[in-house]
């Protein structure tokens, strides 16, 4: 019987349990899935400790690839054999085997590999639609993008570089803003030793940015707002550190008139146009060289927890994936 890690309640990495699953045929809309990688983020945190709520007992995880096993009725844009990866739609990439609905899977490219793919099918669209369509992001822009030596992160640096903008990272060592400024970044303040705001009114000689992406949340929040020029828009788009806690949108105003979202992939790629489009920019600046797709750490899938567990302590850099 095929294996699936799982919770029953809500907590810490210890709630997750490595089970026994049943995995029948395909139903209608649906196709069935054997992953060779899959894909580790913090929303897979954020679900299993109830920040994000969730009915119980669910699966594990949002990112995998894999080949095609079977399909159900009225599936067309898939078949059997084909090499597919994909990011949302319900819990439960964490498993060996598994049947989802087909909308949601894309073509894998031959020339990405499966833990590419796993790597970088949620991280790389959240990039797309940040920098494309939250705020479309132009040549000669210099932008804020926290936590810029993580998954996400790293890839932003290398896709805002291609476009021609100038990134500022923060990172929580020097290790990490080393790695980020590697992958692109122009400058990295490392959170720790430095006050962000400050490098930031330096760096623009106190003329702001146009926008700031923030998955960092509670801890960097009204910071984030005083790195912003009039008129500028905070993209807060995680909260790895603890959600934002309610604020006076009064105080949007004094700061420059302000604009402030709170952005998901799973919004701007719920038409499956809207996601055909943004997985194949992904995949075509991927092909491109532009952006590199580096595998960081790898666990063994019935790890996961261990895995979970790192990615909370801020031991992991870059992109993690789970080997089933």
């Amino acid at each position: 019987m095929p294996k699936a890690v799982r919770f029953h309640k809500n907590g810490g990495p210890e709630v997750l349990q490595w089970e026994d699953v049943e995995v029948g045929d395909p139903g209608p809309g649906e196709a069935r899935v054997r992953h060779k990688a899959c894909g580790l983020n913090f929303i897979d945190v954020y679900q299993r400790a109830g920040l994000y709520k969730l009915p119980l007992p669910s699966g594990a995880g949002n990112e995998g690839a894999g080949v095609v096993e079977a399909v159900g009725a009225g599936v067309t844009h898939v078949k059997a054999g084909d090499r597919v990866a994909y990011a949302g739609g319900p819990p439960g990439a964490y498993c060996v085997v598994r049947n989802m609905a087909a909308d949601r899977l894309c073509i894998l490219p031959q020339g990405i590999s499966f833990e590419q793919g796993a790597a970088m099918m949620l991280k790389g669209m959240t990039v797309r639609y940040l920098i494309r369509r939250t705020y479309k992001v132009q040549p000669g822009d210099t932008i804020l993008f926290h936590a810029a030596a993580g998954g996400v992160g790293l890839i932003a640096c290398q896709w805002l570089k291609a476009i021609g903008a100038t990134v500022i990272g923060t990172a929580g060592s020097d290790e990490k803003c080393a790695l980020a400024k590697r992958y692109g970044a122009a400058h990295c303040v490392n959170y720790r030793t430095e006050n962000f705001v400050e490098r930031v009114k330096e760096l623009t000689k106190g003329a702001g940015l146009p926008v700031v992406y923030d998955s960092v949340g509670k801890d960097t929040f009204v910071g984030s707002l005083d790195c912003l020029r009039p008129f500028g828009l905070l993209a807060s788009f995680g909260n790895s550190s603890g959600p934002v806690p309610p604020f006076e949108i009064g105080i949007l105003a004094p700061k420059g008139s302000l604009y402030v979202t709170r952005p998901t992939l799973a919004t701007y790629v719920a038409k499956r146009e809207d996601l055909e489009a943004t997985s194949k920019e992904l995949f075509d600046i991927v092909l491109s060289g532009k952006v590199k797709i580096e595998i960081e750490q790898r666990y063994g899938l019935k790890d996961a927890a261990q895995a979970q567990s790192d990615l909370e302590a801020r031991k992991t850099t870059g992109s993690t994936i789970l080997i089933p």
